[in-house]
């Protein structure tokens, strides 16, 4: 045994205040005369027997009530392994308020426990104590020390967020903090221990001591709609597209007779019944007919409970009017070109003279077609090099007589292969390359009834060693007639041969010809966000319409209106949200008051994995970490009791209070009851 406060123990020197005082009421005696003294020896020795044996029960019971009165005070207590920790403690209690937490035991969510959990290990320690509290969001408010009362409101303030942070970070979060400090360093993580964010194999800093306390439900079902995709690059307006569906079963039971539905303009139409086997997942598609062009805002749901936050998925996106295609020539419009795009009611084509360009105009094209250029400028080249690097597409046919060397200069700009030397022999081309964007989903069979380009003038390609070039067609003797390259963003299309019908019987091959310009002008390396995940590091890349400084982006939806951090690069803009997005839903994004864009935001599907580490589980989760310690859910339910007697041992001074009042008593009742 061994005592927090030894030097009380000097008070047992007041033991000798009892003995003395009963030595002297010994002392004490009374005459008395008597006329008879037959039977006084009898009754004077049984008298005297009495009152010994009562006088010294009464001197023992205050002697031993003194001396558990003077031990309690000096705090004993029975060591039990841990180390005993005196001075000013700093405990930092992690409080997971992420949306799996928001599983309930019998009705009552697992935050509340939680919270109870924590308020009740403040309540463990002492008023000169500091606290830390914190949870996924990180706050700057959180990271600081708070007197004990302090520390208990914001507890009471915790509410469910859909920040989400690794085990990891939140413990170096906890570490910060403690480098400011010297005393004693606790650590508590309240959780249920997800494994998708439980990583502590990864946290090897043993200067504090880390308590897990997991809180957790049996019951771990979740279905989730886990993401979702056009099955093509761009949807289009009036035309049927093909939205993909992805849903989850999270959990090791089956899932039957799950509910699919789809909201579009707040109008409900079901996606269908399915069964969902366990961990596992199935996809279906929606048929989405979009009758206006512009913004469209939809959602995916799938009928769950408990868990619902994962149980809608907002996407929104953007469906032009029109395809837009530039034609830059020499010679003029070229009739079979005007015919096929304008043959098209979505689709528009625009001629320019090389000589007449308006580049600032570049941006608003999707496809840019350069058809007979003699010569191409330095300046042209920059423009096209810059129109690419952000997303653009350029398709190059040559002329008969095009100066190669401004050509080839492009080329080595952009990473592409060069031109070679003319070749006038007739060529065939005898491969399509049907795994392609371009060619996909184009053909049901490319047998000998498909009929390819023929060539009678064509230049050699000069193949890059690098291996970047991508051929859509090749000629019979495997060389290239038609090639694509990734440039930044975008695209380049390099043809072997010039349009002229001359040369080239391309424009008489419609099989051909039709799919490759309309699938080049709906084609994108970059496929455009339908939705964002709300995370801590959230950026959006717009384009830069700021006339001046003086403009800022800002975002809206309900009644938050935020105003992002804001990157200029080149003609685009990267926006920082700074993880202020907390709420799943629609929002505008405005320059000016004006709406530019709408974004779709949906919630961690991190946190939809129901899987968690068991308390054996987490008893294993770090052994080479000495300091991590599991609290289990037996230990839980006197949390305070466990606090004390791991900090400070097996206390034993309550039981001395109980002894001091209990000898007390016995000697009340020995002074009342015992007669001499």
């Amino acid at each position: 045994m061994h005592f927090l406060y030894p030097s009380f123990l000097w008070a047992l020197l007041a033991l000798a205040i009892p003995v003395i005082i009963h030595l002297f009421y010994f002392r004490k005696f009374k005459r008395v005369y008597f006329t008879n003294v037959k039977y006084l020896k009898e009754i004077k020795e049984e008298t005297s027997n009495r009152n010994k044996l009562k006088n010294l029960l009464v001197l023992a019971s205050r002697c031993l009530a003194l001396v558990a009165l003077v031990l309690a005070f000096a705090q004993p207590f029975i060591p039990t392994g841990d180390t005993i920790k005196s001075g000013t403690n700093h405990i930092s209690i992690f409080v997971d308020n992420s949306y799996s937490m928001t599983s309930k035991i019998e009705d009552i969510p697992l935050l509340d426990y939680a919270k109870d959990r924590a308020k009740s290990i403040v309540n463990a320690y002492s008023e000169e104590d500091k606290f830390q509290v914190l949870t996924h969001d990180f706050e700057g408010k959180h990271q600081r020390f708070l007197s004990k009362e302090d520390a208990l409101n914001y507890i009471d303030e915790i509410m469910v967020s859909p920040s989400v942070h690794t085990s990891d970070m939140v413990l170096n979060r906890q570490k910060q903090l403690f480098e400011t400090v010297s005393d004693n360093k606790i650590s508590y993580f309240i959780s249920d221990f997800q494994k998708s964010i439980s990583n502590f194999d990864l946290f090897q800093d043993t200067t504090f001591e880390i308590n897990l306390l997991p809180v957790q439900t049996s019951q771990q079902k979740n279905l989730s709609v886990d993401s979702v995709w056009f099955d093509g690059p761009i949807p289009f307006f009036n035309q049927n597209n093909k939205l993909v569906v992805r849903i989850k079963n999270n959990s090791g039971e089956d899932a039957e007779q799950v509910k699919l539905s789809f909201r579009k303009d707040g109008q409900e139409k079901p996606i269908g019944i399915r069964d969902i086997p366990a961990n596992s997942a199935i996809t279906d598609t929606v048929v989405v007919t979009v009758d206006k062009s512009g913004w469209q805002q939809c959602v995916v749901n799938v009928t769950d409970y408990p868990v619902q936050f994962d149980d809608d998925y907002f996407i929104a996106f953007d469906v032009p009017d029109t395809i837009k295609a530039l034609f830059i020539n020499e010679s003029g419009p070229n009739r079979f070109m005007d015919a096929l795009f304008n043959g098209v009611k979505y689709f528009s084509l625009s001629n320019q003279n090389v000589n007449q360009l308006q580049y600032q105009q570049f941006v608003d094209f999707d496809l840019i077609i350069l058809n007979d250029i003699k010569t191409l400028s330095s300046g042209l080249n920059n423009e096209l090099l810059q129109y690419l690097r952000n997303g653009g597409k350029v398709l190059v046919f040559p002329g008969k007589t095009s100066d190669l060397g401004t050509y080839n200069n492009f080329f080595s700009s952009a990473g592409a292969s060069s031109f070679g030397s003319l070749n006038t022999t007739r060529r065939e081309v005898s491969s399509i390359n049907t795994e392609e964007f371009i060619f996909s989903d184009v053909y049901i069979n490319t047998g000998t009834n498909l009929k390819l380009p023929v060539t009678t003038l064509s230049y050699n390609i000069n193949r890059l060693a690098s291996g970047l070039q991508e051929n859509l067609l090749l000629y019979r003797d495997g060389t290239s007639y038609l090639s694509k390259y990734r440039v930044g963003d975008g695209q380049l299309f390099v043809c072997a041969a010039p349009l002229d019908n001359t040369s080239n019987d391309l424009v008489f091959n419609a099989e051909i010809f039709v799919p490759l310009l309309y699938k080049m002008a709906i084609s994108t390396t970059k496929q455009k966000k339908l939705a964002y995940t709300i995370t801590n590091n959230v950026v959006i890349e717009t384009e830069n319409k700021r006339r001046t400084g003086d403009y800022v982006y800002k975002i809206t939806g309900g009644d938050q209106e935020l105003i992002p951090g804001q990157i200029p690069v080149g003609n685009k803009i990267n926006l920082d949200l700074n993880d202020q997005i907390k709420k799943a839903g629609f929002y505008d994004l405005k320059l000016d008051e004006e709406i530019t864009g709408k974004l779709a935001f949906n919630y961690d599907r991190n946190e939809s994995d129901m899987s968690m580490y068991s308390e054996s589980e987490l008893e294993g989760i770090n052994p080479s970490n000495g300091k991590i310690r599991v609290i289990s859910s037996a230990l839980q339910s006197n949390i305070s009791g466990t606090i004390t007697e791991k900090d400070k041992g097996i206390v034993l001074w309550k039981w001395f209070i109980i002894a001091a009042l209990i000898f007390l008593a016995v000697e009340t009742l020995l002074l009342r009851y015992f007669k001499n």
